[in-house]
């Protein structure tokens, strides 16, 4: 496998049809079949869209983005809830060339500044507020700062909290869009105006999704529809997934997993999407119940919610035949619990922002493997395990590198961060320590640097450790993954005070002040002398980890 894009092509990776061109397929084979079943949390209400009002709404979504200004190469920030309105907006994008930047909710003002800025976003879709923060405000001040934003566009306007002034009402922009002129064919010669519209092809640009990735700084990663297109289809065959199927994905369809896995994954397969603005376990039970989930993706500390919920109340699950986690390692106890209680098969993936799906456990495995191996790889991609780049380990791990058709274009606007990760033959350097599994598969067993994975979401360790080393009572900080229970990371700070202590309350208030999103916060403070150093001064986190809960 070289990268070559006409190999991928004629293995079947990569293709010249696009997600538009799926959901046109759809609307004109399955009209009325629901493509999104999109369930609100604020009015319990439940939303079905159709594939051919899906087509529809893509239509006028684009219009209205082609009326807002935005053309070929524009960048679209989209902040939202997981509302059935992302789908549109994303495919709408890609409809008038634009690429779809996709800004998790758990953004505050310090993320939100250096995504919109670096990509030079001309328009942004967000909420009033969510999550008790009003991320309207937000965006709307940063307009202010930001020459290249020229639109803030805010949905679900709250009673009683005024919308910005100088922002846009989603309803009066989308609600009414007349369906868009036809657009030009991907491969169209450029017009005179700098704005024309042009529909994206397979292999351009369409995604960005930022990431900390394993240095902690956040960077864009950017996909076409090909690479993501492989991604999908590394996820649906090993688990038989098809038009008869209902996918649940359990993160934010602002996530990769979400917006690609949750509800670009069913419109390729021409299958229903359940969707869920908030995770509530015992919600999501009546929901899958309802509609005849079958395949369900989320964290290990999800699937314990799962079980937790099913005991106490029992649900009709019948049709749910696969379980996906990812992100962190199963323990052997849910996976058993995942088939006695729900009567479903687990499955463990490994992947990154980077690449999604690249290694899956197989139902051809022995049954609960999905607790020992991250699984064997998938076609489109290779790996390869360098266990010359870790000295003294005694289980054969390695740094693990990858290449192939589901691998992103690069770094959006930092070529030389995404070529420092590449060697000369374009493998990619995940940053991840792995070992053989003993069946052809892998087990992710570390992290060459350092990374904190809370609740599917890496943690800007670097980042949030150089803010937390600007508190007055903080001499030095090192930010550490211990243990959950088993199934997740805690964020655990380990400082040094200059006099007393700082109380974790002071800490998580000073990253507040900052804007740093809620979910990178410590939730456990540990204070000693003197943090352990390497004789080059880097700080001896392995060590940390062992004294403070496990390595």
């Amino acid at each position: 496998m070289t990268g070559d894009a006409s190999g991928y092509r004629e293995n079947g990776w990569w293709r010249n049809e696009t997600f538009l061109d799926d959901l046109r397929r759809d609307a004109k084979e399955v009209p009325e079949k629901p493509a999104l079943i999109a369930y609100r949390e604020q009015d319990a209400q439940t939303r079905v869209v159709s594939f051919a009002e899906l087509a529809s709404l893509t239509d006028g979504f684009a219009s209205a983005l082609v009326r807002l200004g935005v053309g070929t190469g524009d960048v679209v920030g989209v902040q939202l809830p997981s509302w059935w309105q992302v789908a549109p907006l994303g495919l709408a994008c890609a409809q008038v060339g634009a690429r779809l930047c996709l800004l998790l909710p758990i953004y505050r003002r310090y993320e939100l500044e250096h995504i919109l800025r670096l990509t030079g976003a001309r328009v942004c879709i967000t909420v009033t507020e969510w999550g008790g923060v009003r991320l309207a405000d937000i965006v709307a001040d940063l307009a202010l700062q930001l020459p290249s934003l020229e639109h803030v566009v805010v949905a679900d306007t709250v009673p009683g909290i005024a919308r910005p002034a100088g922002t846009l009402d989603f309803a009066d922009v989308f609600r009414a869009a007349p369906a868009a002129e036809p657009a030009a064919p991907a491969d169209a010669a450029p017009g005179p105006d700098d704005n024309e519209v042009r529909e994206l092809g397979p292999d351009e640009p369409f995604l960005i999704l930022f990431t900390s990735g394993t240095t902690g700084e956040t960077k864009g990663v950017v996909h076409s529809q090909n690479t993501l297109y492989a991604g999908c289809r590394a996820y649906a065959r090993p688990l038989g997934l098809d038009g008869s199927s209902v996918i649940f994905v359990a993160h934010a369809a602002t996530h990769y997993t979400g917006f690609v896995l949750g509800m670009l994954l069913p419109i390729m397969l021409g299958c229903r999407a359940l969707v869920q603005d908030v995770w509530d376990v015992d919600v999501h039970l009546d929901l899958a119940e309802q509609h005849g989930v079958t395949t369900f993706y989320g964290g290990p500390h999800i699937l314990a919610d799962l079980i937790t919920a099913q005991r106490a109340a029992p649900r009709d699950v019948s049709r749910l035949a696969s379980i996906v986690t990812g992100s962190a390692p199963i323990p052997p106890h849910v996976v058993e619990q995942v088939s006695e209680v729900l009567g479903a098969r687990v499955f463990a993936l490994w992947g990154m922002t980077e690449n999604g799906t690249v290694t899956i456990t197989r139902s051809s495995d022995p049954v609960g493997w999905a607790a020992h191996s991250d699984g064997s790889v998938i076609d489109s991609m290779e790996l390869r395990i360098d266990p010359s780049a870790v000295g003294g380990s005694s289980d054969g791990s390695g740094r693990l590198w990858v290449r192939g058709a589901n691998q992103c274009l690069g770094y959006f606007g930092r070529d030389e961060l995404y070529a420092a990760a590449l060697d000369e033959d374009g493998w990619f350097d995940t940053g991840d320590l792995a070992r053989d599994d003993g069946r052809g598969g892998i087990r992710i067993s570390g992290r060459v640097k350092d990374v904190v994975i809370h609740e599917g979401v890496n943690v800007p360790v670097a980042e949030v450790e150089g803010i937390l080393a600007r508190h007055p009572s903080v001499r030095e900080v090192a930010l550490i993954g211990v243990p959950d229970r088993g199934i997740d990371e805690l964020v655990c700070a380990v400082i040094t005070p200059v006099g007393d202590s700082p109380g974790l309350g002071s800490l998580r208030a000073h990253l507040e002040t900052a804007g740093v999103a809620q979910l990178f916060w410590p939730e456990r403070l540990e204070v000693v002398d003197v943090l352990p150093k390497t004789i080059t001064g880097k700080v001896r986190k392995t060590e940390l980890r062992e004294r403070f809960g496990g390595a």
